[in-house]
């Protein structure tokens, strides 16, 4: 059993990794501390379970919000949450973004988002474009031209 803990361990930090949510974190310190407990008492299931649940439990109630404030600060424009917060960012298309059908990804405010085209056309890597909804996870963005941006940031073009 201290095996499948340190696996279910090191898969929820590589998960943390990818996101950097502080949630799997708690979890995978929950997970290690269950195979601590494995080790030492590898019929206890019952004991492994409750340290992997209450220690995560503890983590993300009580460390996460400290831990994730602390590693946000400073940081520049922190991403709003995808209920509209996003609507009228400005990115930038990684690959070719598309319809539905051919989905493609946005760098926006330093993070990769699945991106679709708004306008129906193919938009190219390395397109400027305004978010104009979001579904689910996904973007749905426009191109911007360099004429519309200046007077959307107020220019004189």
């Amino acid at each position: 059993m201290v095996v499948a803990w340190l696996v279910v361990g090191v898969l929820l930090v590589l998960f943390e990794l990818h996101h950097l949510a502080f949630y799997a974190l708690f979890g995978a310190i929950g997970a290690f501390g269950a195979a601590i407990v494995a080790w030492v008492a590898p019929s206890a299931y019952g004991a492994q379970a409750a340290v992997a649940i209450g220690v995560a439990a503890v983590g993300v109630a009580g460390v996460r919000p400290f831990v994730s404030r602390a590693f946000h600060r400073g940081q520049g424009q922190l991403v709003r949450g995808v209920h509209g917060g996003l609507v009228g960012d400005q990115g930038v298309t990684l690959d070719i973004v598309g319809e539905a059908h051919d989905v493609g990804h946005v760098r926006l405010a330093g993070e990769r988002w699945l991106a679709v085209s708004g306008s129906g056309e193919r938009l190219p890597a390395g397109t400027r474009v305004v978010v104009t909804a979001v579904e689910g996870t996904t973007l749905r963005v426009w191109p911007v031209d360099d004429r519309e941006l200046g007077r959307l940031e107020g220019g004189n073009t």
